[in-house]
């Protein structure tokens, strides 16, 4: 089994096993949605037509598809996720009659020049942003948009430079930055819209309870340079200490969520 194919096993394993806490620990996935929807809403396309089709691209456990519905009422809905146990609850959860679609945003199982409206908020990190933003743009209909918040390579940064004190496998995925993206979108043949960066930091009052929510959201999964074993007591000790430099004057403990907000529109 290719690194590639390991790595997309383990994070559908992950979210698999994350879906039935999820919503208890995605205070900051539910602000990026509110930010997304922020930038859409400062940003207006003069030339778009009517959403026909939209996709909820990663879904999750379903937190923007009312909305999406709401702000889109004509619409047909697909709720697309490469969780099955996220999309089984998204479905359950959302009063929206949304088409439930278990899928790789990679290879979208979806027609060409079919989606009027692709949104994806907190998914596409996993992905290649030039594999991903072609399949985007191939869905897309002529004049279709693409809403996207992603995480940018600040990310997580509180835990990697504390557990460089610990050892030097990979703890932390290396995310691409906003330029990274606009170039893969413009290769890809999208217009940019609107793009900014945001931080978002979740807060715990120790670093046990910082990485479970971490766990919860699915968001540990790191592929190739991992460490195989457990952390030991030593190990664990060196962590926390490293950690506790980024206490706040309010006793609580950060971790930092880098986001990249995207608005793309395919050319009519």
């Amino acid at each position: 089994m290719s690194e590639r194919i390991a790595h997309k096993r383990a994070i559908r394993q992950a979210f698999d096993r994350a879906a039935p806490g999820y919503d208890r620990a995605a205070i900051v996935q539910r602000e990026c949605c509110a930010r997304l929807f922020a930038l859409d809403a400062a940003n207006p396309d003069p030339g778009s037509g009517p959403v026909q089709r939209l996709v909820d691209a990663g879904c999750g456990t379903g937190h923007a598809l009312d909305t999406l519905r709401e702000l889109f009422p004509d619409a047909l809905p697909i709720a697309l996720d490469f969780s099955p146990a996220m999309l089984r609850h998204a479905c359950a959860s959302s009063s929206s009659a949304a088409l439930p679609l278990c899928a790789d945003l990679e290879h979208l199982p979806l027609q060409t020049d079919s989606i009027d409206l692709l949104w994806s908020s907190l998914a596409m990190q996993w992905c290649d942003p030039q594999i991903v933003l072609q399949e985007t743009a191939r869905v897309l209909a002529p004049g279709g948009r693409a809403l996207i918040a992603t995480l940018g390579p600040r990310t997580l940064h509180e835990l990697r430079s504390a557990f460089a004190a610990v050892d030097d496998a990979t703890h932390v995925i290396e995310f691409s930055t906003l330029s990274q993206w606009t170039r893969s979108a413009s290769v890809a043949g999208l217009d940019l819209l609107a793009g900014e960066c945001a931080e978002l930091a979740a807060l715990a009052p120790d670093l046990r309870t910082l990485l479970a929510d971490i766990k919860a959201i699915g968001a540990h999964t790191v592929g190739e340079g991992r460490r195989r074993k457990a952390l030991g007591r030593q190990a664990w000790n060196l962590l926390q200490q490293a950690y506790e430099q980024n206490r706040r004057t309010d006793g609580l403990l950060p971790a930092t969520y880098d986001l990249v907000l995207l608005s793309l529109r395919k050319p009519a």
